[in-house]
């Protein structure tokens, strides 16, 4: 029987790779060499092993690993919920056909309402990509959907706009759809110039403020104070980091810990907070689009 974690969810970087250099990125950097195939399927069944009920497969972007279709069936074999979140701009329709029967959510960056706002953050072009994606998860219904904004002094005048186009898609669309708007976290594993980027907690109670009860969709506003001792991640090389602050603390390799709940209680991992964030988005028992109601 798995043991019962602090942890209900567990971040899978399974790679370093991305095609975006988004300048508030925490995501690992410098991990060229990468666990095998046969390696990671160990991790990935080890999440289920320790108590964790979701993987989200994240990076870098996930999709640069030519073996992520493996790992994505084999989590879903042991019964866990899968949740796959990538920059968008290597996703395509067949790849999403391929890994679509596993999937439970899809999350997807939107920096911006258009092209000139998004590329002071994402290369030119992103916009593009992420609507585009957004037209082929129409196709899966089942997939819920999880689009997420980190804000920044580069997009935060756009923000409105950038729900309202949320809006729009999640009424055209028979997925349930989800808005993460959070205040980018000084955390990065590479020098950033972050006074050039960061939004006060000020700032961004106002814009909380200001959205807050306006909208059709469920929208989350995550802060500084939500976004730290929050995540419990595995890194391209197998081990285990939980991020404090913008410390990354590693704890070895993620196979060799058989008490997870142990390790954290070792940390300043806030369970408590992390099960409330978990349970943000829950996945409906037999959901197969929109208007099934969710479990009690």
């Amino acid at each position: 029987m798995p043991q019962q974690a602090a942890a209900v969810t567990i971040d899978f970087h399974v790679t370093a790779e991305c095609n975006q250099e988004c300048p508030y990125c925490w995501g690992p950097k410098g991990y060229e060499q990468l666990i095998d195939t046969a390696t990671a399927i160990r991790i990935v069944e080890h999440v289920k092993a320790v108590g964790a009920r979701r993987i989200v497969f994240t990076g870098g972007d996930p999709l640069k690993r030519p073996d992520l279709s493996s790992l994505v069936s084999r989590a879903k074999d042991v019964g866990l919920e899968v949740a796959l979140s990538t920059t968008g701009d290597e996703l395509t329709r067949d790849s999403l056909a391929e890994l679509a029967p596993c999937l439970d959510l899809v999350s997807l960056p939107i920096d911006g309402s258009t092209e000139e706002v998004s590329a002071r953050t994402k290369k030119p072009g992103h916009l593009a990509s992420i609507i585009q994606a957004l037209e082929w998860l129409r196709d899966h219904p089942a997939i819920d959907v999880k689009l997420g904004t980190p804000v920044t002094r580069h997009n935060l005048g756009d923000v409105p706009n950038i729900l309202a186009l949320v809006e729009r898609y999640a009424s055209s669309t028979d997925a349930r759809v989800f808005y993460n708007v959070f205040q980018a976290f000084p955390r990065s594993m590479q020098a950033v110039d972050w006074e050039s980027l960061l939004v006060s907690d000020e700032e961004f109670a106002a814009l909380e403020r200001t959205l807050a009860g306006r909208t059709s969709v469920r929208v989350n506003f995550l802060g500084h104070e939500t976004l730290d001792h929050l995540y419990v991640m595995v890194f391209p090389d197998g081990s285990l980091v939980v991020p404090s602050g913008p410390v990354y603390r590693s704890f070895g390799a993620f196979l060799e810990v058989d008490d997870l709940t142990g390790v954290l209680t070792g940390t300043d991992f806030d369970a408590w907070k992390h099960v409330r964030h978990s349970f943000g988005w829950k996945k409906p028992r037999d959901h197969a689009g929109r208007g099934r109601a969710p479990d009690a």
